[in-house]
């Protein structure tokens, strides 16, 4: 794979992203090494729909300001994730990544991108070996680059950036599974949920 290091700003890279608080550091990462950096929001794994709908009016009224192309999926596709992944909970975020990823490499491809890569690599909770690994795996059968960086580096700075913004900043990664992980812990599980919704409990981010 090429060096990026080496000066690529003549090369274009298509940037999943999860939502707008893991975009503000990579978008600034790599604006700095790339001539061009879209955005691409495909995320049927985030539930319920009028989360996805914040998260994406959050990433819409960000990208406006700072002049970001976004594309953005025409369909919200929940029951192909959830069919997906029922009877296989334990291993859902292997199905969540990947599907994530392909679909970003094969529009990265069809659109003529030089690399894909995703605001997942900004994220503490995410796994980010396995990440790292689809990706590869991607641009072998996609044949377009896959673009590393672990942005973790720049995690507070990320977080000073969206307050500064005035982000909405979510508590609970995207899918169903998620957010009950996040809030149901009986017999506590009532104090959780009236902290989600005080706006008291977004510390997943």
């Amino acid at each position: 794979m090429e060096n990026i290091s080496g000066g690529f700003l003549s090369k274009k890279l298509l940037l999943h992203i999860c939502c707008a608080p893991c975009l503000m550091y990579p978008y600034a990462a790599s604006a700095k090494k790339f001539g061009l950096v879209a955005g691409y929001f495909h995320n049927p794994n985030i539930h319920l729909y009028s989360e996805y709908l914040r998260r994406k009016n959050t990433l819409e009224e960000f990208s406006a300001k700072v002049n970001l192309k976004v594309i953005y999926d025409k369909e919200y596709k929940m029951e192909e994730f959830i069919r997906n992944v029922v009877f296989r909970e334990k291993n859902r975020c292997f199905y969540c990544i990947n599907s994530r990823l392909e679909k970003t490499a094969a529009l990265a491809r069809s659109s003529k991108f030089d690399y894909f890569s995703t605001t997942l690599l900004y994220s503490k909770h995410q796994n980010h070996d396995y990440i790292k690994e689809a990706g590869y795996n991607l641009q072998e059968r996609y044949g377009v680059g896959f673009y590393y960086n672990d942005f973790r580096e720049g995690y507070k700075e990320g977080i000073r950036l969206s307050q500064n913004y005035g982000l909405y900043r979510q508590n609970y990664c995207g899918c169903i599974y998620s957010e009950k992980e996040r809030f149901y812990s009986f017999p506590n599980n009532n104090k959780k949920i009236k902290d989600r919704y005080s706006g008291r409990g977004n510390v997943f981010k």
